[in-house]
Order: C-alpha cells, then structure tokens, then sequence
C-alpha cells in the first residue's frame, strides 16, 4: 500500500478524530505526531512499549520514542514520504488501544 505526506487539513482533521477517541490530546510538534503516555509504574510503560514494537515492526513503520520510568514521550512521522502520512494516525490509533491494556 503506497502512502502520502497529508495536506495540513487532513491531517488537522485526523488528528482531530483521534482526540474525540484519545485519553489525553495528541498534538502536532515539529510537523510529528506527538504524545506523551502515563503508566502506573516501569512495568506497565514497558508492557505497553513491548505490543507497540511488534505491531509497529509487523507494520514496516517505528516510532521516536523515549522513556523514563513510567512515562512513554512519542512522536510519529513517516521519513519515506517527509511528513505525517496515515500510517502515523493508524499506529497513533493502536497506542491508544495498547495503552488501555498495559
């Protein structure tokens, strides 16, 4: 499946769809896709950074990603097409699911 950077109102649009869904605002930062998660402890951050990699890897598509202790700080961009692409709303969609079950 072939993908595209999207139009500034595609992705204001997106972004705005996965925050009627999100537990906490997503935002865009730097032209990435931006969050940062809040686990109960270590453990969980690591449960949920664990699903996050074998989906993303499956998905041919990783996230910048950095984590201390109970906090998980995100971005998304898609560096094949410079910009944010809709793989980056579907894993964005996926965290947000992983982060319920961590």
């Amino acid at each position: 499946m072939t993908h595209r950077k999207l139009e500034q109102h595609e992705i204001e649009q997106a972004l705005n769809q996965l925050n009627t869904e999100a537990s906490q605002d997503w935002a865009i930062e730097g032209e990435k896709l931006s969050k940062t998660f809040k686990f109960k402890d270590f453990q969980h951050a690591f449960g949920f950074m664990s699903m996050c990699a074998l989906y993303a890897e499956k998905q041919d598509h990783h996230p910048e990603w950095f984590n201390v202790y109970n906090k998980v700080s995100i971005q998304l961009t898609s560096h094949d097409v410079s910009g944010i692409s809709d793989k980056d709303f579907d894993l964005a969609k996926k965290m947000e699911a992983f982060a319920l079950s961590a």
